[in-house]
């Protein structure tokens, strides 16, 4: 299979996962971003973020991660099998070898990284930014303002 069909397949799940997952990753997001002095809970969380922002509030900053869940996705799904078949080729270890699949993990991992961190900035300031003052429009404005 080629690179961008390996690459398609990632993006496709990565983003059918975030549309699933988005609720729990604003819940998350918040919760970390919590300065209360008590330990947060996610019901406690759930329910103040439904009454000051309704349902919509659960899909906040949705183009973002969803275009951060196909990137992520996608190249580890394509680097970490591209890279498998180059190590395969010129070590002559077979693909099952845990050397193998460390390096190809490795190498998948420094391209996610290199992929993935800018999205992950723009998601998470969407996510944070306050019911009340809209600092950001979409993704687009807000890489925008940080650039």
């Amino acid at each position: 299979t080629t690179f961008v069909k390996k690459f398609a397949a990632g993006s496709t799940a990565g983003a059918l996962g975030s549309l699933v997952g988005n609720p729990f990753d604003v819940l998350k997001t918040k919760m970390m971003a919590s300065e209360s002095t008590g330990q947060p809970s996610i019901v406690g969380t759930a329910k103040d973020l439904l009454k000051n922002q309704g349902i919509s509030g659960l899909y906040r900053g949705i183009d973002s991660n969803i275009a951060r869940a196909m990137v992520l996705n996608g190249t580890k799904m394509a680097c970490y099998d591209q890279a498998k078949g180059y190590v395969v080729q010129f070590t002559g270890l077979p693909k099952t070898h845990l050397l193998t699949q460390a390096l190809s993990a490795a190498t998948a991992g420094f391209f996610m990284t290199c992929t993935v961190s800018p999205f992950d900035m723009i998601r998470t300031r969407l996510m944070n930014q306050p019911a009340d003052a809209k600092i950001y429009n979409n993704a687009a404005d807000c890489f925008v303002k940080i650039v």
